[in-house]
Protein backbone atom coordinates (compact mmCIF):
# COMPACT_ATOMS: atom_id res chain seq x y z
CA UNK A 1 0.00 0.00 0.00
CA UNK A 2 0.85 3.74 -0.82
CA UNK A 3 1.37 5.76 2.22
CA UNK A 4 -1.75 8.46 1.77
CA UNK A 5 -0.61 12.50 1.28
CA UNK A 6 -1.18 13.53 4.61
CA UNK A 7 2.43 13.65 6.40
CA UNK A 8 1.94 17.40 7.28
CA UNK A 9 1.02 18.74 10.89
CA UNK A 10 1.06 22.25 12.26
CA UNK A 11 -1.34 24.97 11.87
CA UNK A 12 -1.13 25.19 8.20
CA UNK A 13 -1.49 21.57 7.44
CA UNK A 14 -5.16 21.82 6.69
CA UNK A 15 -5.13 23.37 3.56
CA UNK A 16 -2.22 21.35 2.22
CA UNK A 17 -4.75 18.26 3.41
CA UNK A 18 -7.69 19.66 1.38
CA UNK A 19 -5.65 20.04 -1.77
CA UNK A 20 -6.68 18.04 -4.37
CA UNK A 21 -4.26 19.11 -6.82
CA UNK A 22 -2.96 16.53 -9.79
CA UNK A 23 -6.07 13.90 -8.48
CA UNK A 24 -8.90 13.13 -10.64
CA UNK A 25 -12.46 12.40 -9.48
CA UNK A 26 -15.73 11.13 -11.60
CA UNK A 27 -18.93 12.66 -10.79
CA UNK A 28 -21.86 10.79 -12.05
CA UNK A 29 -25.16 12.95 -12.26
CA UNK A 30 -22.51 15.69 -12.61
CA UNK A 31 -24.42 17.88 -14.88
CA UNK A 32 -27.56 18.04 -12.70
CA UNK A 33 -28.68 20.81 -10.06
CA UNK A 34 -26.57 18.92 -7.48
CA UNK A 35 -23.75 16.70 -9.08
CA UNK A 36 -22.86 20.30 -11.18
CA UNK A 37 -22.03 21.97 -7.23
CA UNK A 38 -20.35 18.67 -6.21
CA UNK A 39 -18.37 18.65 -9.47
CA UNK A 40 -17.11 22.75 -8.81
CA UNK A 41 -16.23 21.94 -5.35
CA UNK A 42 -13.71 18.97 -6.46
CA UNK A 43 -12.01 21.58 -9.29
CA UNK A 44 -12.30 24.30 -6.47
CA UNK A 45 -10.17 21.95 -4.37
CA UNK A 46 -7.43 21.76 -7.45
CA UNK A 47 -9.21 18.30 -8.92
CA UNK A 48 -9.61 17.53 -12.47
CA UNK A 49 -12.91 16.39 -12.99
CA UNK A 50 -15.06 13.85 -15.27
CA UNK A 51 -18.11 14.39 -15.49
CA UNK A 52 -20.69 12.04 -16.52
CA UNK A 53 -24.07 12.44 -17.22
CA UNK A 54 -26.73 11.50 -19.44
CA UNK A 55 -27.38 14.64 -20.66
CA UNK A 56 -24.63 15.33 -23.19
CA UNK A 57 -24.88 18.95 -23.69
CA UNK A 58 -25.45 19.32 -20.04
CA UNK A 59 -22.46 17.71 -19.39
CA UNK A 60 -20.16 19.08 -21.94
CA UNK A 61 -21.18 22.86 -20.35
CA UNK A 62 -20.93 21.67 -16.94
CA UNK A 63 -17.07 20.73 -17.62
CA UNK A 64 -15.97 24.04 -19.19
CA UNK A 65 -17.55 25.50 -16.57
CA UNK A 66 -15.26 24.06 -13.89
CA UNK A 67 -12.22 25.94 -12.27
CA UNK A 68 -9.11 24.60 -14.14
CA UNK A 69 -8.28 22.53 -16.62
CA UNK A 70 -8.55 19.07 -18.00
CA UNK A 71 -11.85 18.98 -16.92
CA UNK A 72 -13.78 15.69 -19.30
CA UNK A 73 -17.08 15.06 -20.39
CA UNK A 74 -18.80 12.07 -20.20
CA UNK A 75 -22.19 11.08 -21.88
CA UNK A 76 -23.70 7.58 -20.93
CA UNK A 77 -26.50 6.32 -19.67
CA UNK A 78 -25.85 3.92 -16.52
CA UNK A 79 -29.04 2.15 -16.56
CA UNK A 80 -26.97 0.06 -19.51
CA UNK A 81 -24.11 -1.93 -19.83
CA UNK A 82 -22.61 0.07 -22.30
CA UNK A 83 -22.95 3.27 -20.75
CA UNK A 84 -20.91 1.72 -17.51
CA UNK A 85 -18.45 0.61 -20.28
CA UNK A 86 -18.41 3.87 -21.76
CA UNK A 87 -17.42 5.41 -18.60
CA UNK A 88 -15.34 2.64 -17.13
CA UNK A 89 -12.92 2.93 -20.37
CA UNK A 90 -12.74 6.47 -20.63
CA UNK A 91 -11.31 6.93 -16.96
CA UNK A 92 -8.98 4.22 -17.82
CA UNK A 93 -7.93 5.75 -21.03
CA UNK A 94 -7.12 8.81 -18.80
CA UNK A 95 -5.35 6.68 -16.39
CA UNK A 96 -6.33 8.05 -13.21
CA UNK A 97 -9.18 8.15 -10.52
CA UNK A 98 -8.52 8.76 -6.72
CA UNK A 99 -11.90 9.75 -6.26
CA UNK A 100 -15.24 8.33 -7.02
CA UNK A 101 -18.73 10.51 -6.31
CA UNK A 102 -22.10 8.33 -7.20
CA UNK A 103 -24.18 10.77 -7.44
CA UNK A 104 -26.68 9.71 -10.48
CA UNK A 105 -30.02 9.04 -9.11
CA UNK A 106 -33.33 7.96 -11.01
CA UNK A 107 -36.09 10.91 -10.92
CA UNK A 108 -38.55 9.12 -12.69
CA UNK A 109 -38.29 11.30 -15.67
CA UNK A 110 -37.59 8.54 -18.02
CA UNK A 111 -41.33 7.90 -19.05
CA UNK A 112 -41.41 4.63 -16.97
CA UNK A 113 -45.03 5.08 -14.92
CA UNK A 114 -45.38 4.39 -11.60
CA UNK A 115 -42.42 6.27 -9.16
CA UNK A 116 -43.71 9.14 -7.51
CA UNK A 117 -47.03 8.13 -6.66
CA UNK A 118 -49.15 6.30 -4.33
CA UNK A 119 -47.96 3.56 -3.14
CA UNK A 120 -50.76 1.18 -4.54
CA UNK A 121 -49.32 2.96 -7.87
CA UNK A 122 -46.29 2.26 -7.83
CA UNK A 123 -45.00 -0.61 -10.49
CA UNK A 124 -42.59 -3.18 -10.61
CA UNK A 125 -40.69 -1.63 -13.46
CA UNK A 126 -39.79 1.90 -11.96
CA UNK A 127 -38.66 -0.38 -8.63
CA UNK A 128 -36.26 -2.06 -10.79
CA UNK A 129 -35.02 1.06 -12.58
CA UNK A 130 -34.11 3.29 -9.67
CA UNK A 131 -32.36 0.02 -8.17
CA UNK A 132 -30.30 -0.16 -11.64
CA UNK A 133 -28.81 3.10 -11.19
CA UNK A 134 -28.99 4.34 -7.30
CA UNK A 135 -27.27 0.84 -6.33
CA UNK A 136 -26.64 -1.42 -9.19
CA UNK A 137 -24.08 1.21 -11.15
CA UNK A 138 -22.37 2.73 -7.60
CA UNK A 139 -21.41 -1.31 -7.32
CA UNK A 140 -20.21 -1.43 -10.41
CA UNK A 141 -18.39 1.57 -11.38
CA UNK A 142 -16.68 0.98 -7.73
CA UNK A 143 -15.96 -2.57 -8.60
CA UNK A 144 -14.72 -1.78 -11.60
CA UNK A 145 -12.41 1.07 -11.08
CA UNK A 146 -11.28 -0.15 -7.94
CA UNK A 147 -7.99 -1.05 -9.22
CA UNK A 148 -7.09 2.74 -10.40
CA UNK A 149 -8.90 3.90 -6.71
CA UNK A 150 -6.61 1.37 -5.11
CA UNK A 151 -3.09 2.40 -7.37
CA UNK A 152 -2.28 5.82 -5.55
CA UNK A 153 -3.15 4.84 -2.12
CA UNK A 154 -5.64 7.39 -1.32
CA UNK A 155 -8.74 6.39 -3.41
CA UNK A 156 -11.80 7.54 -1.93
CA UNK A 157 -15.99 6.64 -3.10
CA UNK A 158 -18.45 8.81 -1.89
CA UNK A 159 -21.62 7.67 -2.12
CA UNK A 160 -24.46 10.31 -2.09
CA UNK A 161 -27.39 8.40 -0.48
CA UNK A 162 -30.19 10.40 1.58
CA UNK A 163 -31.92 11.13 4.93
CA UNK A 164 -34.91 8.49 3.08
CA UNK A 165 -32.06 5.73 3.00
CA UNK A 166 -32.09 6.80 7.23
CA UNK A 167 -35.40 7.00 8.25
CA UNK A 168 -38.76 6.47 7.08
CA UNK A 169 -40.85 8.75 5.58
CA UNK A 170 -43.14 11.16 6.98
CA UNK A 171 -45.77 11.00 4.58
CA UNK A 172 -47.99 13.72 6.62
CA UNK A 173 -45.46 16.43 4.93
CA UNK A 174 -46.80 15.59 1.70
CA UNK A 175 -51.02 16.13 2.31
CA UNK A 176 -52.56 18.20 -0.15
CA UNK A 177 -49.98 17.62 -2.70
CA UNK A 178 -48.89 16.38 -5.91
CA UNK A 179 -46.00 14.83 -4.43
CA UNK A 180 -45.04 11.35 -3.46
CA UNK A 181 -41.93 9.21 -1.88
CA UNK A 182 -41.31 6.63 -3.97
CA UNK A 183 -40.38 2.72 -1.94
CA UNK A 184 -37.77 2.37 -4.37
CA UNK A 185 -36.33 5.66 -3.80
CA UNK A 186 -36.26 4.60 0.35
CA UNK A 187 -35.24 1.00 -0.24
CA UNK A 188 -31.84 2.19 -2.94
CA UNK A 189 -30.97 4.76 -0.64
CA UNK A 190 -31.16 2.31 2.03
CA UNK A 191 -29.24 -0.06 0.18
CA UNK A 192 -26.54 2.44 -1.06
CA UNK A 193 -25.86 3.00 2.83
CA UNK A 194 -25.09 -0.17 3.54
CA UNK A 195 -23.52 -0.80 0.30
CA UNK A 196 -21.19 1.88 1.86
CA UNK A 197 -20.43 -0.28 4.80
CA UNK A 198 -19.19 -3.42 2.87
CA UNK A 199 -17.22 -1.86 0.63
CA UNK A 200 -15.47 0.46 3.17
CA UNK A 201 -14.64 -3.03 4.99
CA UNK A 202 -13.58 -4.94 1.66
CA UNK A 203 -12.05 -2.25 -0.07
CA UNK A 204 -9.64 -0.99 3.17
CA UNK A 205 -7.08 -0.05 3.65
CA UNK A 206 -6.25 1.46 -0.19
CA UNK A 207 -9.77 3.03 -0.59
CA UNK A 208 -11.78 4.66 1.89
CA UNK A 209 -15.39 4.21 1.25
CA UNK A 210 -18.33 6.88 2.88
CA UNK A 211 -21.58 8.32 2.26
CA UNK A 212 -23.46 11.34 3.00
CA UNK A 213 -27.41 11.77 3.19
CA UNK A 214 -28.72 15.26 2.22
CA UNK A 215 -31.60 16.79 3.57
CA UNK A 216 -34.29 18.15 1.56
CA UNK A 217 -33.44 20.75 -1.32
CA UNK A 218 -35.36 23.36 -1.80
CA UNK A 219 -36.45 23.20 -5.16
CA UNK A 220 -39.58 25.33 -5.69
CA UNK A 221 -41.84 22.56 -3.75
CA UNK A 222 -45.20 23.30 -2.87
CA UNK A 223 -45.91 26.09 0.07
CA UNK A 224 -47.11 23.40 2.72
CA UNK A 225 -44.76 21.44 2.44
CA UNK A 226 -41.81 23.50 2.67
CA UNK A 227 -43.72 24.96 5.42
CA UNK A 228 -43.70 21.70 7.40
CA UNK A 229 -40.42 20.74 6.68
CA UNK A 230 -38.46 23.72 8.16
CA UNK A 231 -40.75 23.52 10.70
CA UNK A 232 -39.56 19.91 11.60
CA UNK A 233 -35.81 20.68 10.20
CA UNK A 234 -33.76 22.35 13.64
CA UNK A 235 -31.86 24.74 11.47
CA UNK A 236 -35.39 26.02 10.06
CA UNK A 237 -34.53 25.77 6.66
CA UNK A 238 -34.39 23.03 3.46
CA UNK A 239 -31.25 22.55 1.87
CA UNK A 240 -29.27 24.35 -0.97
CA UNK A 241 -26.77 22.86 -3.20
CA UNK A 242 -24.32 24.76 -2.06
CA UNK A 243 -24.97 22.84 1.72
CA UNK A 244 -22.72 19.98 0.30
CA UNK A 245 -19.98 21.68 -1.41
CA UNK A 246 -17.65 21.17 2.33
CA UNK A 247 -18.73 17.43 2.78
CA UNK A 248 -17.67 16.22 -0.96
CA UNK A 249 -14.49 18.15 -0.95
CA UNK A 250 -13.41 16.82 2.91
CA UNK A 251 -13.96 13.33 2.39
CA UNK A 252 -12.33 13.73 -1.12
CA UNK A 253 -9.54 14.60 0.61
CA UNK A 254 -6.97 13.43 2.66
CA UNK A 255 -8.75 15.63 6.10
CA UNK A 256 -10.78 12.82 6.24
CA UNK A 257 -7.83 9.77 5.90
CA UNK A 258 -9.25 8.09 8.86
CA UNK A 259 -12.68 8.45 8.22
CA UNK A 260 -14.32 5.62 6.23
CA UNK A 261 -17.20 3.77 6.36
CA UNK A 262 -19.78 6.78 7.83
CA UNK A 263 -22.98 7.59 6.18
CA UNK A 264 -22.91 11.34 6.94
CA UNK A 265 -26.09 13.02 7.18
CA UNK A 266 -26.05 16.69 6.11
CA UNK A 267 -29.71 17.50 6.71
CA UNK A 268 -30.20 20.49 9.19
CA UNK A 269 -30.70 18.41 12.09
CA UNK A 270 -33.38 16.82 10.06
CA UNK A 271 -32.39 13.17 11.52
CA UNK A 272 -31.92 14.66 14.90
CA UNK A 273 -34.98 14.98 16.67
Amino acid sequence: MTAPRHDHTGPSALPLLADLSGRTAVVTGGAGPLGSVLSAALADAGARVVVVDLDEDGCTATARSLQGSGHVAVSANLLEPPGIATVVGTVQEIGACDVLVNNAAFTGTSGVPGYAVPFDEQTDEAFAMALALNLTAPFSLTRQLAPLLRAEGHGSVINVSSIYGLVGPNMGLYEGTRMGNPAAYAASKGGLAQLTRYLATVLAPDIRVNAFAPGGIARGQDESFVARYEHLTPLGRMATEDDFRGVVAWLASDAAAYVTGQVIAVDGGWTAW
